[in-house]
């Protein structure tokens, strides 16, 4: 009898078929292999500080691991690092956690991902402001949710406005994403900002909170952070505050994140990552010991820095044919907008009929990496990170004009 004439099945689980690549790291890579293989490229692709990690951390972690402190660790943080970051939500953000309230991942990316997974039933709904960073969506997709994507044009300062959340949310609405200053656009909510949503979520407590604070720290033009739990204490029971050392520390590498919120949520955190990662690298949670506890007169000094990059950024694409430039009031990327180049063609006679096409283009013609709008979901616009030396950025600036000059 011969056996039924089956076709092999996929590895490949059919929830991958959901998600995507992220849009960011894969257009950074593109990059890096394109440098390789002896090309002349800048990246403005990724978001990651140039500086280096501060020498006093650096030395901390020699200094932890002389004191052998290379093994597991509790699941989600050290006890020193647990109140490292207790110390840092009180002192700058004015909120109180118990160590029981406090969770650290591999980078804010896992804690993000780790409260998704641990709270959402397939429906339930995610709200994300566009643009956003890539990866709301499609881990909400993941974790069987649904993300519900809300346009936050240019002309309110890429910002949510109150009557647009409160029309948003449905008896299925489990979180409300909040990330200020923004990837990509760098809009931050000021106070006032906030105390407009803060009372529209008031009035649906079925609304969960999770605050994306991690680009705190770079904010210009006399601009001052706040947080959604600070703002309005009445939200503090139903809000998950996120941040991390990456970018104010620069130490993406060294993959720590953190966030605080209550109990029941940290606790269903933690259960998750008890049976993924398990606890994060052992001299990374030392070393972000002595982030959050040492010096920190450096990171205003490199915040100014950026906002120089900023303002160059800013000028220099305004200044290119087609372009328009909003200008942000934080974190380190700008967000133009390229709808005067759609529709126009290349010397070689394609088309440009997406803000994709023209990142394409800028990379194959000037050898200038960026990430299209849509990746972040409103085009067409397209991410600059100026994450990088002024000197780069004035060559890559310089390259883009030329390529908008060059379409007809």
């Amino acid at each position: 009898m011969n056996a039924p004439d089956m076709k092999p099945r996929s590895i490949v689980a059919s929830r991958m078929a959901r998600i995507k690549q992220s849009p960011s790291n894969a257009a950074n890579q593109r990059a890096t292999e394109l440098k390789a293989q002896g090309q002349d490229i800048i990246s403005l692709a990724i978001g990651e500080p140039d500086f280096t990690t501060p020498d006093n951390v650096k030395q901390s972690v020699v200094a932890a691991m002389a004191r052998n402190q290379t093994r597991y660790t509790a699941v989600d943080g050290t006890p020193e690092l647990k109140q490292a970051i207790r110390g840092k939500f009180k002192r700058e953000n004015g909120l109180d956690y118990a160590p029981e309230q406090i969770t650290v991942g591999t980078g804010g990316k896992q804690v993000i991902f780790n409260a998704l997974m641990a709270t959402l039933d397939p429906g339930d709904e995610v709200i994300v402001p566009a643009p956003h960073w890539v990866s709301y969506t499609d881990m909400t997709l993941l974790a069987e949710g649904i993300p519900v994507v809300v346009p936050c044009p240019e002309s309110h300062g890429f910002k949510l406005q109150p009557a647009d959340l409160e029309r948003a949310i449905t008896p299925k609405t489990k979180w409300f994403t909040l990330n200020s200053p923004c990837n990509p656009s760098g809009a931050a909510y000021s106070h006032d900002d906030l105390q407009k949503l803060t009372a529209v979520l008031l009035r649906h407590p079925h609304v969960w909170v999770m605050a994306d604070d991690m680009y705190e720290h770079m904010l210009y033009d006399g601009h001052r952070f706040a947080t959604p739990a600070q703002v309005e204490p009445r939200l503090y029971d139903r809000t998950l505050t996120i941040n991390g050392v990456s970018k104010a520390y620069a130490m993406t590498g060294w993959r720590i994140g953190y966030g605080g919120g209550p109990v029941e949520l940290i606790r269903a955190m933690r259960k998750l990552q008890s049976q993924s990662t398990s606890n994060p690298s052992s001299i990374s949670q030392a070393a972000a010991v002595e982030a959050l506890n040492g010096p920190q007169d450096f990171i205003p000094q490199r915040a100014a820095i950026f906002k120089q990059r900023r303002d160059v950024a800013v000028a220099m694409l305004n200044a290119a044919p087609g372009l328009k430039c909003h200008q942000p009031e934080g974190a380190f990327y700008v967000f133009p907008n390229c709808a005067g180049v759609i529709g126009k063609k290349t010397p070689e006679g394609k088309e440009i009929r997406s803000d994709q096409d023209f990142t394409i283009y800028l990379l194959d013609s000037v050898g200038v990496a960026v990430v299209q709008g849509d990746a972040y979901g409103m085009s067409p616009y397209f991410r600059v990170s100026y994450a990088t030396s002024m000197e780069q950025l004035k060559e890559g600036m310089a390259r883009i004009q030329r390529a908008c000059a060059a379409l007809t």
